[in-house]
């Protein structure tokens, strides 16, 4: 059974959904708060989410490629966040730690009390060794392959 292209888009639509309500349960259910890069890879699902229920409303396909921009966009955005948390390299100076050797005590004091309460180069939650900067990579990266497919090639 071949999915026609409003099912799929209304299907793809929910994945960035339920990928912002997912975050918000492991937010204020399982109590993680949120670092800087997961807030940049959640706003792009709503740019998709948002797309893919207008091209679902309108049956305008170019939004579908908007919604896949999207999700692409959050996938990249948790590859780079992937690869700050496994410290192959260096995230935004505003929610990592970075050298300390060379301060004195009151800029070191200072660089304490203005740091965000969470840290992006944390891995506060695996699953089989993938962290959920992982998970959004792949899934994420997946759906905006499946939105270009669904656009070019279901009727």
């Amino acid at each position: 059974m071949m999915l026609s292209r409003k099912t799929a888009f209304v299907i793809l639509s929910a994945f960035s959904a339920f990928m912002i309500l997912g975050a918000w349960g492991f937010e204020f259910i399982g109590a993680m708060p949120p670092c800087k890069l997961c807030y940049y890879q959640r706003y792009p699902h709503w740019l998709a989410a948002g797309s893919g229920i207008l091209a679902v409303a309108t049956g305008t396909v170019a939004l579908a490629y908007i919604a896949a921009l999207g999700t692409a966009i959050s996938g990249l955005v948790g590859l780079y966040h992937s690869g700050v948390e496994r410290r192959w390299w260096e995230g935004p100076t505003t929610c990592t730690s970075g050298d300390v050797t060379s301060m004195n005590a009151e800029d070191l004091f200072n660089q304490i009390m203005s740091a965000p309460m969470v840290r992006c180069d944390e891995i506060p939650w695996d699953m089989f060794g993938l962290s959920m900067a992982n998970y959004n990579a792949l899934f994420s990266l997946g759906a905006a392959a499946l939105w270009i497919v669904a656009a070019r090639k279901l009727s």
